[in-house]
Protein backbone atom coordinates (compact mmCIF):
# COMPACT_ATOMS: atom_id res chain seq x y z
CA UNK A 1 0.00 0.00 0.00
CA UNK A 2 1.40 3.31 -1.07
CA UNK A 3 4.41 1.60 -2.02
CA UNK A 4 5.44 1.62 1.49
CA UNK A 5 7.20 -2.17 0.40
CA UNK A 6 8.78 -2.64 4.10
CA UNK A 7 11.90 -4.77 2.47
CA UNK A 8 12.94 -1.28 1.16
CA UNK A 9 12.73 0.34 4.62
CA UNK A 10 15.41 0.45 7.58
CA UNK A 11 13.82 -1.50 10.11
CA UNK A 12 14.20 0.01 13.45
CA UNK A 13 14.03 -1.55 17.01
CA UNK A 14 11.16 0.89 19.66
CA UNK A 15 14.80 2.23 20.95
CA UNK A 16 16.22 3.04 18.14
CA UNK A 17 12.86 4.97 16.68
CA UNK A 18 12.24 6.62 19.91
CA UNK A 19 16.26 8.29 19.63
CA UNK A 20 16.11 9.01 15.99
CA UNK A 21 13.11 10.75 15.75
CA UNK A 22 13.87 12.97 19.41
CA UNK A 23 17.22 13.94 17.58
CA UNK A 24 15.75 14.45 13.59
CA UNK A 25 12.38 16.17 14.26
CA UNK A 26 14.71 19.39 15.27
CA UNK A 27 16.54 18.86 12.04
CA UNK A 28 13.52 20.04 9.78
CA UNK A 29 13.58 23.97 10.20
CA UNK A 30 10.87 25.66 8.14
CA UNK A 31 9.65 22.39 6.94
CA UNK A 32 6.32 20.34 7.94
CA UNK A 33 5.80 17.24 9.67
CA UNK A 34 2.89 15.19 8.98
CA UNK A 35 0.98 12.41 11.05
CA UNK A 36 -1.61 10.30 9.99
CA UNK A 37 -3.59 7.84 12.82
CA UNK A 38 -5.47 5.08 11.52
CA UNK A 39 -6.10 2.58 14.69
CA UNK A 40 -8.53 2.82 16.76
CA UNK A 41 -7.30 0.89 19.97
CA UNK A 42 -3.62 1.48 21.28
CA UNK A 43 -1.77 0.96 24.48
CA UNK A 44 0.30 3.57 26.04
CA UNK A 45 2.09 1.64 29.02
CA UNK A 46 3.95 4.48 31.09
CA UNK A 47 1.74 7.36 30.38
CA UNK A 48 -0.17 7.86 33.67
CA UNK A 49 -2.87 9.44 31.67
CA UNK A 50 -3.53 6.71 29.57
CA UNK A 51 -2.94 4.12 32.61
CA UNK A 52 -5.29 6.07 35.21
CA UNK A 53 -7.98 5.99 31.59
CA UNK A 54 -6.97 2.12 31.85
CA UNK A 55 -7.97 1.37 35.24
CA UNK A 56 -11.27 3.20 34.84
CA UNK A 57 -10.13 6.29 36.45
CA UNK A 58 -12.05 8.59 34.39
CA UNK A 59 -11.43 11.96 36.03
CA UNK A 60 -7.95 11.72 37.29
CA UNK A 61 -7.31 10.65 33.27
CA UNK A 62 -8.35 14.17 32.13
CA UNK A 63 -6.73 15.47 35.14
CA UNK A 64 -3.70 13.88 33.96
CA UNK A 65 -4.38 15.51 30.61
CA UNK A 66 -4.14 18.87 31.82
CA UNK A 67 -1.18 18.14 33.82
CA UNK A 68 0.15 17.62 30.43
CA UNK A 69 -0.10 21.20 29.33
CA UNK A 70 3.27 22.83 30.63
CA UNK A 71 4.82 20.16 28.15
CA UNK A 72 3.41 20.58 25.51
CA UNK A 73 3.61 24.49 26.06
CA UNK A 74 7.09 24.20 26.18
CA UNK A 75 7.04 21.67 23.27
CA UNK A 76 5.18 24.34 21.04
CA UNK A 77 7.19 27.29 21.97
CA UNK A 78 10.65 25.00 20.34
CA UNK A 79 8.38 24.25 17.05
CA UNK A 80 7.71 27.77 16.72
CA UNK A 81 11.28 28.60 17.19
CA UNK A 82 12.65 25.70 14.34
CA UNK A 83 9.76 27.28 11.91
CA UNK A 84 8.13 23.59 11.62
CA UNK A 85 4.49 22.86 11.31
CA UNK A 86 2.62 19.92 12.98
CA UNK A 87 -0.33 18.56 10.77
CA UNK A 88 -2.19 15.45 11.90
CA UNK A 89 -4.79 13.05 10.28
CA UNK A 90 -7.21 11.30 12.90
CA UNK A 91 -9.47 8.87 11.68
CA UNK A 92 -12.44 8.09 13.85
CA UNK A 93 -14.69 4.94 13.80
CA UNK A 94 -18.18 5.69 15.09
CA UNK A 95 -19.00 4.78 17.89
CA UNK A 96 -15.97 6.24 19.11
CA UNK A 97 -13.72 3.66 20.75
CA UNK A 98 -13.49 4.54 24.97
CA UNK A 99 -9.32 4.63 23.64
CA UNK A 100 -10.72 7.26 21.37
CA UNK A 101 -12.88 9.35 23.31
CA UNK A 102 -9.63 9.38 25.72
CA UNK A 103 -6.99 10.55 23.44
CA UNK A 104 -9.00 13.24 21.91
CA UNK A 105 -9.02 14.57 25.13
CA UNK A 106 -5.36 14.59 24.45
CA UNK A 107 -5.65 16.08 21.02
CA UNK A 108 -7.52 18.97 21.92
CA UNK A 109 -4.96 20.10 24.38
CA UNK A 110 -2.18 20.01 21.68
CA UNK A 111 -4.62 21.71 18.92
CA UNK A 112 -5.27 24.03 21.32
CA UNK A 113 -1.27 24.98 21.60
CA UNK A 114 -0.40 24.65 18.12
CA UNK A 115 -0.86 21.40 15.93
CA UNK A 116 -3.27 21.47 13.07
CA UNK A 117 -5.91 18.72 14.03
CA UNK A 118 -8.71 17.21 11.62
CA UNK A 119 -10.55 14.67 11.61
CA UNK A 120 -12.02 12.40 9.19
CA UNK A 121 -14.45 8.90 8.90
CA UNK A 122 -13.27 5.76 7.76
CA UNK A 123 -15.99 6.14 4.38
CA UNK A 124 -13.34 8.57 3.27
CA UNK A 125 -10.47 5.93 2.73
CA UNK A 126 -13.18 3.17 1.35
CA UNK A 127 -10.93 3.23 -1.88
CA UNK A 128 -8.01 2.06 -0.04
CA UNK A 129 -9.87 -0.49 2.52
CA UNK A 130 -11.26 -2.21 0.10
CA UNK A 131 -9.74 -5.70 1.30
CA UNK A 132 -10.67 -4.96 4.88
CA UNK A 133 -6.59 -3.92 5.18
CA UNK A 134 -6.70 -0.55 6.86
CA UNK A 135 -4.04 2.00 5.95
CA UNK A 136 -0.83 2.18 8.36
CA UNK A 137 0.36 4.79 10.40
CA UNK A 138 2.40 7.24 9.18
CA UNK A 139 4.70 10.32 9.90
CA UNK A 140 6.66 12.41 8.36
CA UNK A 141 9.55 14.75 9.13
CA UNK A 142 9.97 17.40 5.98
CA UNK A 143 10.26 16.41 2.81
CA UNK A 144 12.65 13.36 3.01
CA UNK A 145 11.55 10.91 5.93
CA UNK A 146 8.08 9.12 6.37
CA UNK A 147 8.17 6.21 9.01
CA UNK A 148 5.64 3.75 9.30
CA UNK A 149 4.70 3.14 12.70
CA UNK A 150 4.97 -0.35 14.16
CA UNK A 151 2.67 -1.71 16.86
CA UNK A 152 2.35 -4.61 18.95
CA UNK A 153 -0.83 -6.83 18.19
CA UNK A 154 -2.03 -5.39 21.51
CA UNK A 155 -1.39 -2.14 20.09
CA UNK A 156 1.95 -0.96 21.99
CA UNK A 157 4.00 0.90 19.95
CA UNK A 158 6.99 -1.27 18.78
CA UNK A 159 9.32 0.91 16.50
CA UNK A 160 8.84 1.80 12.89
CA UNK A 161 10.18 1.73 9.50
CA UNK A 162 12.00 4.30 8.03
CA UNK A 163 11.75 5.49 4.20
CA UNK A 164 13.92 8.16 2.63
CA UNK A 165 12.48 8.26 -0.82
CA UNK A 166 11.83 11.72 -1.41
CA UNK A 167 8.80 10.76 -4.43
CA UNK A 168 7.40 8.58 -1.76
CA UNK A 169 7.71 10.87 0.85
CA UNK A 170 6.49 13.90 -1.25
CA UNK A 171 3.35 11.22 -2.34
CA UNK A 172 2.33 10.29 1.09
CA UNK A 173 2.32 14.25 1.69
CA UNK A 174 -0.18 14.91 -0.99
CA UNK A 175 -2.00 11.68 0.70
CA UNK A 176 -2.28 12.95 3.94
CA UNK A 177 -3.18 17.08 2.85
CA UNK A 178 -5.92 15.79 0.39
CA UNK A 179 -7.33 13.86 3.41
CA UNK A 180 -6.53 17.29 5.70
CA UNK A 181 -8.23 19.30 3.28
CA UNK A 182 -11.87 17.09 3.84
CA UNK A 183 -11.55 16.75 7.35
CA UNK A 184 -13.34 18.58 10.37
CA UNK A 185 -11.61 21.03 12.64
CA UNK A 186 -11.04 18.61 16.16
CA UNK A 187 -12.66 21.75 17.78
CA UNK A 188 -16.04 20.88 16.31
CA UNK A 189 -16.03 17.89 16.42
CA UNK A 190 -14.67 17.27 19.92
CA UNK A 191 -18.09 19.26 20.50
CA UNK A 192 -20.24 17.77 18.42
CA UNK A 193 -19.23 13.99 19.17
CA UNK A 194 -16.57 13.77 21.88
CA UNK A 195 -17.93 16.32 24.85
CA UNK A 196 -21.49 14.87 24.86
CA UNK A 197 -20.03 11.14 25.89
CA UNK A 198 -20.44 9.96 29.12
CA UNK A 199 -17.27 8.50 30.78
CA UNK A 200 -16.40 5.29 28.60
CA UNK A 201 -16.47 2.07 30.90
CA UNK A 202 -13.22 0.42 31.08
CA UNK A 203 -13.15 -2.83 34.10
CA UNK A 204 -10.02 -4.24 34.88
CA UNK A 205 -8.30 -3.27 32.01
CA UNK A 206 -10.82 -4.38 29.05
CA UNK A 207 -11.80 -1.17 27.08
CA UNK A 208 -16.11 -1.35 26.06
Amino acid sequence: MFGLDQAQGEHLSLAEYQSEFRRRQWEIDGQDSWKLERGQHFQEPGFGSWEAFSRGEWEEALRLVEEERDFLQEFSERVDQHAVTLFRVRVAEEPVTPYLQWEFHLLRLRAELGERIRVVSPGQLSDLEKNGEHIPELLTLGNHTVYRIRYTEQGVLDGAVRFSDAGLVARLRQFMTSLYSRGEDISSYFARVIAPMPPPRVEAGHQR
